[in-house]
């Protein structure tokens, strides 16, 4: 076992290493300068197409409205990346971290934008009737017969990565927090997550979007709103906190208090990592919920999905990256949730750590909801809807299974399969961004043209 780990560590080493990481800011970076930075432009845009989207356009093809497909995408990418992931970049790279944080999100804005326009454009209608979508049926049907081997490797890598990294690890968090922190038997919390999540997965998709548009706005806002808070108590330290991140993303880190110190490329490198990490943007995995959205053009849900990464890494992230430097936690020398939880506690003592257990909880449950979307339909592409049933009460087992298992290599494994992923999605992405630069185009004209003389749109095969 041992030998196995060390050769699978090594894998994971390298396909996350530097040449994964250049090739995932590429990518956005090609599709940033493609789109003539639209992406970051319209972002007001993209804010008042999320409010509008609460309600679409009546006859609009898709199962559930664009808002819920955002949210079920955000259930799955706001999680413990989001408070341990972004402790661990800080831990290890030094405040500049999370400037490369953002510079990813920025970047990943236009990569989420063309993987969601190009899900809409090329999803199909399955043998239930309803839309399906995602980076699989935009490399089939996008690139052609020759191609369609590289969409069938993206949902291989996908359908068995979910059960690692979108299920068994997320139980596995939640039991852990729950034991800590309340001393709840981890196979207490199993039991009862895989009730839950059995319940929803049940309903499918709509079920799935209901519970994710009331929980998702409900659990961010409420951890930005704790945050702020901290902030308020701290709110003489942020200037100099702002001073730090940009100083040290330019500049070496010194050693202090449990801080090693660490040099440019390590903030760099850890700051992207983490930032694609936490957002997914270069997965493909948002496209698969926002072609289940409800929609009369592809580009209207790139511009609702790349809002995911904006509120994901920008927003979320950015509460987390603050209030470790403003409370002086990241240089304790702890890393992951703990540090993270000690920063709240030093803030908010007798309330801090209870309540980012609770948030972890949340956050950890909503991606195992998000995650189980996304293995379903890798699993529906490669053998059909006949598959739904079977995967669903598989993953629901699995739940409880990673609450009461240890999962270190399993991590281990997703971890390498989620780059296995990217791989075809950006090849795919940078193959049909004639595609995305057309339908935008398609798009921005017919918003200029009088509402009398739009013809139809179809953004969607038939």
């Amino acid at each position: 076992m041992e030998t196995l780990t060390a050769i699978v560590t090594a894998i994971n080493d390298f396909v996350w290493g530097p040449p994964m990481l250049v090739l995932i800011l590429g990518t956005g970076l090609f599709l940033q300068a493609r789109l003539k930075l639209m992406p970051v432009l319209r972002i007001g845009t993209g804010f008042r197409m999320i409010w509008k989207g609460r309600r679409p356009s009546a006859g609009a093809a898709g199962e559930i409205s664009p808002y819920a497909a955002l949210m079920t995408a955000l259930a799955a990418t706001v999680g413990i990346g989001n408070i341990a992931g972004v402790a661990t970049a800080i831990a290890i790279g030094g405040p500049g971290a999370l400037f490369w944080m953002w510079m990813t999100a920025l970047v990943g804005m236009a990569t989420k934008y063309a993987e969601v326009l190009l899900a809409v454009h090329f999803r199909e209608t399955d043998d239930r009737g309803e839309q399906t979508g995602g980076p699989m049926y935009a490399i089939k049907n996008g690139l052609g017969p020759r191609w369609r081997w590289l969409g069938g490797a993206f949902a291989v890598f996908g359908g068995i990565a979910g059960f690692g990294i979108g299920n068994m690890v997320q139980s596995n968090s939640i039991a852990e927090v729950m034991n800590a922190s309340f001393g709840v038997s981890p196979w207490i919390s199993g039991i009862v997550m895989a009730v839950l999540t059995g319940f929803v997965l049940l309903g499918g998709v709509k079920r799935i979007g209901a519970v994710a548009e009331k929980l998702v706005p409900f659990m961010c806002v409420g951890y930005v709103a704790v945050s702020l808070l901290v902030l308020g108590l701290y709110a003489d330290r942020i200037p100099e906190a702002f001073a730090l991140i940009l100083h040290h993303a330019f500049n070496p880190t010194a050693a202090t208090g449990g801080f090693v110190g660490a040099g440019v490329l390590m903030a760099m490198r850890y700051g992207v990592a983490r930032g694609i990490f936490s957002n997914e943007a270069g997965l493909g995995t948002a496209g698969i919920a926002q072609a289940a959205g409800r929609t009369r053009h592809a580009a209207e849900s790139g511009l609702i999905g790349m809002m995911g990464t904006f509120i994901d890494t920008l927003i979320v992230c950015t509460m987390t990256g603050l209030v470790l430097i403003v409370t002086g936690a990241w240089h304790s020398g702890l890393k992951g949730a703990v540090l993270s939880s000690s920063a709240f506690e030093t803030a908010l003592p007798g309330f801090g750590a209870n309540f980012l257990a609770v948030a972890i909880v949340v956050f950890a449950y909503t991606t195992i909801l998000g995650w189980a979307y996304y293995g379903e339909k890798c699993w529906a592409y490669l053998v059909g809807t006949v598959s739904e049933t079977p995967y669903r009460l598989a993953w629901t087992v699995f739940v409880l299974v990673g609450a009461v298992t240890q999962l270190d290599f399993v991590w281990l494994v997703s971890d390498t399969l989620n780059a296995f992923m990217a791989f075809p999605n950006l090849v795919s992405l940078v193959l049909l961004s004639p595609v995305v630069v057309k339908v935008t185009r398609d798009y921005w004209a017919r918003r200029d043209m009088p509402a009398a003389i739009v013809p139809p749109a179809v953004s969607t095969l038939r």
